[in-house]
Formats: structure tokens, C-alpha cells, sequence
């Protein structure tokens, strides 16, 4: 009975092996020789704990960090993933960032938002660089079988010594989702290039007719193709990367079935959002792309923007030196293993060249070199370092770690001689080197607060000194911020309603009373009224999260604002901040006393009262209740059907100009306008 017992146990076990060896077999694997093993993963640790720790002691999060945490509220209250509770403007670039932080904020409860941004944001961010290092590791790994040999961290010591890779690994902004996506989609397309590369089939299945089979099975090919296509909603721009992937899928893949698995794996997700955001939004892209006009070009500001990331560290340094090891390393390696390793039948030259690790070398590189052309063609960001980071991310992965082969004895032997260990062992010392004085580096030293002629700042140390925070991490830090206690106390001075503008005085805010309600109205009645206020500012981050959300926030560059959105970009603006709409469209389009004494000295009655006349332009009309009609079916299709119109919308920011735009007349000016001849009269 027994031995019955037990070798059914033993089939049973048999078959369960079998059947989790066939689920298994389409995910990539390649087994480490176990000295390369041993070092990549202390490599990993040591990577981690400094990455982590330096992370950690420049913690903090953005004013535009706070900007998502608005909508995450918004989002969580039920309006919607609005900024502003009735007005459907997409204020964050990054959907899937918005979305994660949700997910985050629900299933935390009680923990604050911006520890909950902070914590995602710090995870992923050290998570990216441990999957770079793991896909170069696995790149090496099999050309190191058999050999003693170390795996050194080179790439990922290069970028956790820069001061602004350790900046936004928090921050609150999607950085830290950026760089967590990155790594898993090298890490996965090192998988993948390596799956055509399998063992020779052994002798006795060669006898039985056996061939060798292509290790990267559906299951893999899937989740690769769905991981490509989220590039987009992680950041629009990295579509040229997910994008390039899975092309490089389809033309490797072979049948149809497997392509178009990859193209609906790799699609769905993406086209479906692109329709919500058609129909709910009414654009083609986020908000803030058109508010900053992404398919502009400011090349000269591109470049200073390029030479004031590489000024403080040298950057050029550990470009060469790195260079320099990637000439070493491909110039001794003597056993070509892809070519050699036999290849399943029916793939030809195309998708061997497309599918091997070699074009994966070169995909990546190539995407750090676009995404680096991208930002400086569109002149950067106003954030030291900030846009480059994941160029730089890109044209590191290759080379995160590096092997060292130990000598084997030989002086000469281009593989395992003394002399290659010692030429690699003097580069990386350099590598090292470089990496301790560039993590200790003052970066932007006396420039880092100022906004000087550039336009460009040390974020994170402009909002330490402006707050007196070294670490601002949530909303009420920000409140230290000028005029931020000062907002809520105007606030709660105008029960009535009211726009407010920023004063001269940091201390208080110019305000614009709204239309007083009737004087015939009960308590009760009164209570029940929702009083329209209106905030008019710039860092709508932390003046969003400190305020209510039944208070309108609204800036003049176009990230919440949808009539600032579609304003025509100054030509010598501030980078990121190169819109500036008057703040008298924003007396015009509310509910506010249009007469003085009612408005600050600085606004202009006829401005105001051209710029409501200019509302009524049809194009412009219709471009708002888009965003502001209530959200119906017809409304849906409507948005989807005109989203290019809008996209492309523009309105000139001067009210007069925009009546000339628009053929309308404008309202009776109270003063002539001046000819240049003396007035005449009795």
C-alpha cells in the first residue's frame, strides 16, 4: 500500500513539474555563473543603500508635486480627475502617475497624501536602478560563464552621484515612476533579446528530429507589449521609446497571431485612454503639453539648459571614461555568443538582427540620445537637471554594471589576461572617483535660488529657503511659503465671495468682491449658497492643497486655466513659464464687480470689459463649454469629434487684439484713442 502511496506522490510531483516547466517556458531565463552572481547582487545592495539613503536626505515634494495631490482629491471626492470641481482640465502630464498616487492614497487611509506620494516616488525611483543593474547584469552574464569574473556597478554610479538624480527620486513628481518603468522595460527587453539565444539541442533529442525552440513564449510577449504601450501614459515623450519596442516586436514576431497579439497587448490601454481623454477632456494631449506647447522649439534655450546640467559636475568626465570601457569591453570579447548559440528555425536575418542583445545595446542608446535631442529642441524645463535625467538614464542602462574578468595566469589573453583586468580596474577607480566629488558637488552654488536670465533653478533648495524648510514635504510646510497664511485669511475675510489677486505685499491680496447675494435671503438660505472664490496665482501646488476644493484655482501660464492654456507662447518667456494671461480675463469671466473702486489700480476697466466681449467669440465659447458643459453622452462625442480643433485653438492675450482676431466689436471705449492731435472742444 506504501509503495503505491508513494509513487503516486512521485507521478503527481512529476506532473506538476511539467506543467509549471511548460507555464515557465515562456519567460526568458539564463543561468548565472555563480561568482557573477554573488558580486551583481552585493553590486545591487551597496547601489541601493546609497541611492536610497542620499535619496532620503534630500526628501521632499514639489510644488508641482502638490499639483497632482490636487487632482488626486478632486479624484477621491468624486469630481472627477479635475483640478477644479466643474472644469475638466488635465493639469498633470504623467496619467499613470496620477492614478498610482490614487491608488496609493485609498488603500493608505489615513496617511497623508504627500507621505503617500513621497513613499511611491522613493520606491520606484531606487527600484529602476535595481532593474537597470539587473538587465545589464543578465546582458553579461551568459559571454561570463565559466569565468571568475566581478560585475561593478559603472552607469548606476554615474547617475546616483548627481545631486538632481537624488532630488527627484522624490519630489512628488513622476520621476520616480519614470525610472521605475524604465528599468523593468530594459530589464524585459534584455529578456527578450535573449530568448532566440537558446542551448544546442542534445544528442539524443537531435536523434529524435528535436530542434530548438524560441524561449520567449506569448505570456512574455504580452506583458512586454503591454509594458511598451504604458510608455505613453507614463509620459507622453516616452512613447518614441515604448514605441520603438514594439516595433522592433512586430518585426521579430512570427505569424500573425503573434503580432497582433503584441498590437492589442501593446494598445489597448494607450488607445483607450486617448479616447477618454478625447472625449472627456477635449485634446489630444495633456493639458499641460498645450499649455507649454510641446511641439515648440527653443534650441538656444535648449542648450543652455544642456550646459547648465553637465557645468556643475563635469559630466563629459564619466562620459569618456565610460566610452572608453565600452571600447574595452567590446573589443576583447572574442565569443560572439548570440551568433554562435544555434537559432530556431524559420527567423531570418531581419528578426535575428532586431531580436538579439546587440540591437538592444543600440535601441536604448539611441533612445537616451532622442529623448536628450527632445528636451533641448524644446528648450528644457525651469528645474535644474530635471528633463535630462531620463536621457541620461537611457544612455547609462547599457553599461549600469560592468564585468571584470579575473586574470586566469596570462599576461596577454584578450579575455582573461592581466591586462584587461588592469585596464578595466583603472577606468572604473576613475568611474568611482569621479562619482564621490560629483556627489559632494554644490551644484549650482550661488545661482541655485535665483532666477537669473536663464530662468533656471534648484528647485528643491529654492522651496528650502523660501519655506525654511530643509526637508517641505506637505502642504502645510508650503504654508511659510509668501502670501500663503495671508491667502486663507483673505479667504476668510470675504465670505461673500471674491477673486483674489497677488499684491505687492507678501503679507496680503488684492481683492476683487463678488456679486453680493440678495439681501432678501434667510440664514438658512445663505448657508446653502456656495460662494464663489477664485484664486489667481501662480504655484497652484501649494495653493490648491491648502485651500478647499470648492475654491477655484487658476494661473496665469495655463496649467489649470483653460483660457490660459490656449494663449500663444511668449517668444522670450521664462522656460515652462512662457504664457501669461492678464489677470483682467479673470474679472471678465467670473461672477466679480467689473468697476472701479472695486478693482486693484493696476487692472483696467476697458481691458476688462473687452476681454468679457472677447468671450463671446464663438470659437472660444465653444472651446470652454467643452470643458465646462455637463458631461453627457453628445458632450462626449462632441469633445472626440473636435479635439484637433481644440488642440490647435489659440486666443491672443490681449483682449483688444483678440476682438480683431475674432471680427467682433468691442464695447465703447469711455476715453478716444489718441491720434496725436490736440483735443478740441467749446
Amino acid at each position: 500500500m506504501l509503495p503505491s502511496l508513494s509513487a503516486e506522490v512521485t507521478s503527481s510531483r512529476r506532473r506538476i513539474q511539467v506543467a509549471i516547466g511548460k507555464r515557465l517556458e515562456g519567460w526568458p531565463a539564463f543561468p548565472y555563473d555563480i561568482s557573477v552572481r554573488i558580486s551583481l547582487w552585493v553590486s545591487v545592495l551597496v547601489v541601493t543603500g546609497l541611492f536610497g539613503w542620499g535619496a532620503w536626505q534630500r526628501r521632499w515634494v514639489a510644488d508641482d508635486g502638490l499639483i497632482v495631490l490636487r487632482t488626486v482629491r478632486n479624484l477621491l471626492a468624486g469630481n472627477g480627475p479635475v483640478f477644479n470641481a466643474g472644469e475638466r482640465v488635465e493639469a498633470n502630464t504623467s496619467t499613470m502617475w496620477t492614478y498610482l498616487v490614487t491608488l496609493g492614497a485609498w488603500l493608505g487611509g489615513p496617511v497623508r497624501l504627500e507621505y503617500v506620494v513621497l513613499a511611491l516616488a522613493l520606491i520606484l525611483s531606487v527600484l529602476g536602478v535595481v532593474l537597470a543593474m539587473l538587465g545589464t547584469g543578465r546582458l553579461y552574464a551568459p559571454s561570463l560563464q565559466g569565468r571568475r569574473a566581478l560585475l561593478l556597478p559603472a552607469g548606476a554610479l554615474v547617475y546616483i552621484a548627481i545631486p538632481p538624480a537624488r532630488d527627484f527620486a522624490t519630489s512628488g513628481l513622476e520621476n520616480g515612476l519614470v525610472l521605475g518603468y524604465l528599468g523593468l522595460l530594459w530589464w524585459m527587453l534584455v529578456c527578450w533579446s535573449q530568448a532566440l539565444r537558446v542551448a544546442p539541442v542534445p544528442a539524443e533529442r537531435r536523434a529524435a528530429g528535436g530542434a530548438p525552440q524560441a524561449r520567449s513564449g506569448r505570456y512574455f510577449d504580452a506583458s512586454l507589449a503591454c509594458v511598451s504601450g504604458l510608455s505613453v501614459l507614463v509620459r507622453p515623450e516616452l512613447a518614441l521609446i515604448g514605441g520603438g519596442v514594439l516595433v522592433m516586436m512586430l518585426i521579430a514576431a512570427r505569424g500573425w497571431r503573434r503580432r497582433v497579439l503584441i498590437i492589442v497587448a501593446g494598445g489597448l490601454l494607450p488607445i483607450g485612454y486617448q479616447i477618454f481623454r478625447m472625449g472627456y477632456y477635449g485634446l489630444l494631449v495633456p493639458g499641460t503639453a498645450v499649455a507649454k506647447d510641446a511641439s515648440g522649439s527653443k534650441w538656444s534655450q535648449g542648450l543652455t539648459y544642456l550646459n547648465n546640467f553637465n557645468q556643475p559636475y563635469l559630466l563629459w568626465v564619466p562620459v569618456l571614461l565610460l566610452v572608453a570601457l565600452g571600447i574595452v569591453l567590446l573589443t576583447t570579447r572574442t565569443r560572439p555568443w548570440w551568433v554562435r548559440r544555434q537559432m530556431p528555425r524559420g527567423y531570418g536575418w531581419l528578426a535575428r538582427t532586431v531580436q538579439s542583445p546587440a540591437a538592444a545595446v543600440v535601441f536604448m542608446l539611441a533612445s537616451g540620445l532622442l529623448q536628450g535631442i527632445y528636451w533641448i529642441r524644446q528648450g528644457g524645463d525651469f528645474m535644474h537637471g530635471r528633463v535630462l535625467l531620463t536621457a541620461l538614464f537611457c544612455l547609462l542602462a547599457p553599461i549600469a554594471v560592468i564585468p571584470i574578468v579575473l586574470p586566469d595566469g596570462t599576461k596577454f589573453t584578450r579575455e582573461t589576461g592581466y591586462l584587461l583586468a588592469a585596464a578595466t580596474s583603472v577606468l572604473w577607480a576613475a568611474v568611482a572617483g569621479w562619482s564621490i566629488w560629483a556627489a559632494n558637488s554644490p551644484g549650482m552654488g550661488t545661482d541655485a535660488t535665483r532666477v537669473t536670465y536663464t530662468g533656471i533653478v534648484d528647485e528643491r533648495r529654492f522651496y528650502s529657503q523660501a519655506t525654511g524648510h530643509a526637508h517641505p514635504l506637505t502642504a502645510a510646510d508650503y504654508l511659510d511659503y509668501p502670501r500663503m497664511r495671508a491667502v486663507l485669511t483673505a479667504i476668510n475675510n470675504t465670505p461673500d465671495g471674491a477673486l483674489l489677486l497677488p499684491s505687492g505685499n507678501y503679507d496680503q491680496w488684492d481683492v476683487v468682491p463678488a456679486y453680493p447675494p440678495p439681501p432678501d435671503l434667510t440664514p438658512a438660505d445663505r448657508r446653502a449658497l456656495n460662494f464663489p472664490h477664485t484664486v489667481f496665482f501662480t504655484n497652484m501646488g501649494m495653493l490648491g492643497m491648502n485651500v478647499g476644493l470648492d475654491v477655484r484655482v487658476i494661473d496665469q501660464i495655463g496649467l489649470t486655466n483653460p483660457l490660459a492654456t490656449h494663449t500663444q507662447r511668449l517668444t522670450d518667456g521664462r522656460i515652462g513659464h512662457d504664457k501669461n494671461l492678464f489677470p483682467d480675463w479673470a474679472v471678465a469671466e467670473g461672477p466679480f464687480f467689473k468697476i472701479r473702486p472695486y478693482i486693484p489700480q493696476y487692472l483696467d476697466e476697458e481691458w476688462i470689459a473687452q476681454a468679457q466681449a472677447a468671450l463671446e467669440c464663438p470659437a472660444t465659447d465653444s472651446m470652454l463649454n467643452a470643458v465646462r458643459g455637463e458631461m453627457t453622452p453628445r458632450r462626449f462625442l462632441s469633445n472626440l469629434m473636435h479635439s484637433y480643433e481644440f488642440t490647435k485653438y489659440r486666443i491672443d492675450r490681449v483682449p483688444e487684439y483678440e476682438l480683431e482676431r475674432c471680427g467682433l466689436d468691442g464695447p465703447t471705449p469711455k476715453t478716444p484713442p489718441y491720434t496725436g492731435m490736440p483735443a478740441t472742444g467749446p
